[in-house]
């Protein structure tokens, strides 16, 4: 018999009303609710779940299904991106598959080449190396493809302000299809296609994909030309799901779809180079493990080494002979921690000497700091002063720099106000990355403090984290992480519901963790006199005033912990409040 679990009771309890179940268990059979088109739910006290607004969207929501993604041919440039590939294929044409050094470009990569090959004759994935080339298409990297007797170029993740570099192409007689998610600028490169929902033209639904979901739609729709089922695709998606999770793009529409199809391709054939990084995982996989686990590891190679390293990882389904590439990654991924470690107490060393603990904004710079880590600098600084932040470095004759901002302000708008003093620059509202010359690098920070201080409202100087309930330790139990589990895939508008509980007290047990005893672990009780156990990153400084039997309440997560085959409810706390 095949049930459709039911995760609110007052939405089953509705069902029955209804008549189309007869028992509050949690479950209805699914032929009896598979042709309703509408539900009443006023009045029924029914938990409000974001963009749920019918029945139909409600099955969509607890159940993404492949049939709910959008024709791809609905993208601008779809088509005659195809119709080059076609002819690439036919005439026996070298093409390479060009992507950037992140996560989101080389699965997208991956994913492309591993797609293409068999069909096309000579196949060259491409990453640009991080410091001689920098970020998007480089001329180094056009000249390779030149060399290569390369006749068409499929850029992944990057290309979308490439005007001149698109042209210095064609000139050479390289053809380009773009893959890309950032936002255009006014003109476009004059490519055979450009394939980027954000174009004004482009009339496709759904507008957040990352990188590698155009890249999958690119061969959605050149699946849909050749003919071939579309059930051959599956095993790609978990290459988007790591790509959509670590892009931190919205969890919503296409992506939740993609990234939850994903997630079960990833458990059931796991690639031998990513289970080799979970192979600790006791649990169902999860987004936090592909952001915090996957993500880091693939992004090391480019940071430390190369980012080719991580594609050979995600296409090698050896399982001998791709050991030694994840082992390599993992020592990359531990001499990443060494150095942006280092490099973040430099900068905050720097923040000091320079008397701006109380600016607007984080510019800080160093010719030697390594390029490879300074985003991940940039988000530590933001955690220790709240606040839009680049920090910057020498990348052979110019200054690079990697930006990250608080939430609400868009640096990306702020980078548009101050482009007089720099080179170039591209990303997203949170994210971006830019090239100055180096006797630029005093107007900058001048320009870019300027409008941060001018333009940053009052609440986004402040870090805050709402909550969506309040509720006692008594309440906490396996059936409601069961009910929260079926909201998964979690990430941007459709986050982990967090819950605050007041009148908390240490049961005893609430000690410090981790080899540097940062991490607090909780063993406390609320006012019900319920006990529960928590860990709380980064929260060790609170170990002192926890002791003294102080009352305090907490944000936290609730998460599955398994042990010695016993599951349990462990909170994960977000913040602690006395």
């Amino acid at each position: 018999m095949d049930l459709t679990y039911v995760p609110d009771d007052n939405f089953e309890k509705a069902l029955i009303e209804e008549g189309y179940d007869d028992e509050l268990d949690d479950y209805v059979k699914t032929e009896n609710i598979s042709k309703i088109k509408s539900l009443s739910i006023e009045e029924k006290n029914i938990v409000e779940l974001t963009g749920i607004e019918d029945f139909d969207s409600a099955k969509d929501f607890f159940r993404p299904k492949w049939s709910n993604l959008h024709d791809p041919f609905l993208m601008q440039d779809m088509k005659a991106a195809v119709l080059r590939i076609q002819i690439a294929i036919e005439n026996g044409e070298r093409v390479m598959v060009y992507g950037d050094y992140d996560v989101d470009g080389t699965s997208s990569v991956a994913l492309v080449s591993l797609y293409l090959k068999g069909k096309i004759a000579e196949l060259l994935p491409y990453i640009p190396d991080r410091y001689s080339e920098g970020y998007g298409i480089s001329e180094k990297g056009i000249e390779k493809a030149k060399a290569e007797g390369i006749s068409l170029i499929i850029s992944l993740d990057c290309g979308i302000k490439a005007i001149e570099q698109v042209n210095y192409a064609k000139e050479m007689g390289i053809d380009f299809i773009i893959c890309d998610h950032h936002l255009p600028d006014n003109k476009i490169p004059k490519a055979v296609a450009v394939l980027d929902p954000k174009r004004e033209d482009c009339s496709y639904p759904f507008k957040e994909l990352c990188g590698c979901g155009i890249g999958f739609k690119l061969i959605q729709a050149l699946q849909a030309q050749l003919g071939l089922p579309d059930s051959e695709l599956s095993s790609y998606l978990d290459l988007v799901a790591i790509a959509i999770a670590a892009d931190i793009v919205p969890m919503t529409g296409e992506n939740r779809i993609l990234t939850f199809l994903g997630i079960r391709q990833f458990q059931e054939h796991p690639r031998p180079g990513l289970k080799f990084f979970l192979k600790a995982l006791k649990r169902p996989l999860n987004v936090t493990d592909l952001v915090f686990v996957i993500a880091p590891r693939i992004n090391a190679a480019g940071r430390m080494d190369h980012g080719l390293n991580a594609v050979e990882l995600l296409m090698n389904t050896d399982k001998e002979s791709v050991l030694p590439i994840a082992r390599s990654i993992e020592f990359f991924n531990t001499e990443r921690k060494t150095t942006d470690e280092r490099i973040t107490n430099e900068a905050l060393q720097q923040i000091k000497l320079n008397n701006e603990l109380n600016s607007a904004s984080t510019v800080v710079y160093h010719p030697s700091w390594h390029k490879g880590v300074i985003g991940i600098v940039a988000s530590r600084l933001i955690e220790h002063y709240y606040r839009p932040t680049i920090v910057l470095t020498k990348s052979e004759d110019v200054i690079a720099g990697s930006v990250r901002s608080v939430s609400g302000f868009d640096v990306y708008q702020a980078l548009e106000a101050c482009k007089d003093s720099i080179i170039q620059f591209g990303g997203h509202k949170y994210a971006a990355g830019l090239t100055l010359n180096p006797e630029q690098i005093d107007e900058f920070r001048s320009a870019f403090e300027a409008y941060t201080k001018e333009s940053i409202l009052p609440d986004q100087r402040e870090p805050s984290i709402s909550y969506d309930l309040e509720i006692s330790f008594k309440d906490l139990n396996l059936k409601l992480l069961r009910i929260l589990n079926q909201m998964a895939p979690f990430g941007p508008k459709n986050m982990r519901p967090i819950f605050a509980t007041h009148q908390c007290k240490d049961a005893g047990g609430s000690r410090l963790v981790g080899s540097n005893k940062k991490h607090l672990r909780f063993d406390i009780i609320d006012s019900s006199g319920d006990r529960f156990s928590g860990i709380g990153f980064e929260m060790g400084q609170y170990i002192m005033e926890i002791k003294k039997q102080k009352s305090f309440s907490i944000l936290y997560n609730i998460e599955e912990n398994q042990y010695n085959g016993n599951i349990s409810l462990q909170l994960k706390v977000k913040n602690i409040k006395f």
